[in-house]
């Protein structure tokens, strides 16, 4: 053997070394990951129901009721809506509190764990607890909007078509806000302060430091959070289902929720396997055109 031979061989037994080493974990993943999406697809294109566990092949007969499925795509409507309307609040509110918070105060360390709190709280035992403060008898949301009002409050918030968007959407701001809290004040933290002061020597104002020299600065992880969040908001299930359960009628029922009751109520095992297809879809091709747009992905 030369003496090449003689140094490549370690290095290729090396590398196979560390290909093994990670191999069962690749395959767990793999099994994780891939077979639940194969069955999927397989289920997809059979006729299994509550009543018929029917395998047989299908076609496209499923994919095919999907677009003259109404209650899909409000559903569809609603959870964008949702998405819509609580992801530029929660990533506003967070921006405003980070900016609150990223100078030293006394107790600065206590009000930030205790603005965290609600993160760590279930959502589905978030849902729970807003219901209550929204209840028309004894929840103390209708109780101090009387006292301001100087009359008796009887704001039906989780039943009347005017307030069941307002109530969902307030639940759901007031546990993630803090959230994109948290990942702006890091960011925020990590602003080179020396750019900053030369700035502010240079007679910059206020919003012009903020546009031209913050926000580039932390726009990666602004980036990256409002992702994160805008997949949350688009499987968004507890919260809703906890106070009005897709209600009044379908109004509020999110992708998620009609999933939910055509899978798991109804038994439509193959019709929601597809529908669940199609939201994978759409989902991969959002994230991938927003890696794109953000320079995350080439």
């Amino acid at each position: 053997m030369s003496a090449a031979g003689a140094l490549m061989k370690p290095r290729f037994s090396d590398k196979s070394f560390r290909y093994q080493l990670i191999a069962p974990s690749i395959f767990v993943l793999l099994l994780i990951g891939v077979f639940p999406l194969v069955y999927l697809l397989v289920a997809s294109f059979q006729g299994i129901t509550m009543i018929d566990n029917d395998t047989s092949f299908h076609g496209v007969s499923n994919y095919a009721a999907l677009f003259g499925d109404t209650r899909l795509w409000e559903a569809l409507l609603h959870t964008i809506l949702f998405t819509a309307i609580a992801l530029p609040l929660e990533l506003v509110l967070g921006l405003m509190m980070a900016q609150l918070f990223i100078d030293h105060m006394p107790g600065r360390q206590v009000f930030v764990a205790l603005l965290v709190l609600p993160v760590v709280i279930a959502p589905i035992v978030s849902g729970a607890t807003w219901s209550l403060m929204f209840d028309n008898r004894f929840g103390p949301v209708n109780q101090v909007i009387g006292w301001i009002t100087g009359e008796e409050a009887t704001l039906l918030w989780t039943i009347s078509p005017d307030l069941v968007y307002p109530a969902i959407l307030a639940a759901e701001v007031w546990q993630w806000t803090p959230f994109m809290f948290l990942l702006l004040l890091a960011a925020l933290s990590a602003v080179d302060k020396s750019q900053l002061e030369a700035a502010s020597i240079d007679g910059a104002g206020y919003w012009r430091i903020f546009f031209r020299i913050v926000l580039p600065a932390i726009w990666p992880v602004m980036a990256v959070a409002v992702l994160i969040r805008g997949l949350d908001l688009f499987r968004l299930f507890d919260v809703v289902w906890a106070l009005t359960r897709g209600g009044p009628g379908t109004m509020t029922e999110t992708i998620s929720i009609f999933t939910y009751v055509k899978g798991f109520q109804q038994f439509e095992t193959s019709y929601t396997a597809a529908v669940a297809l199609l939201i994978i879809i759409l989902l991969s091709v959002v994230v991938i055109l927003a890696l794109r747009r953000v320079g995350l992905a080439r």
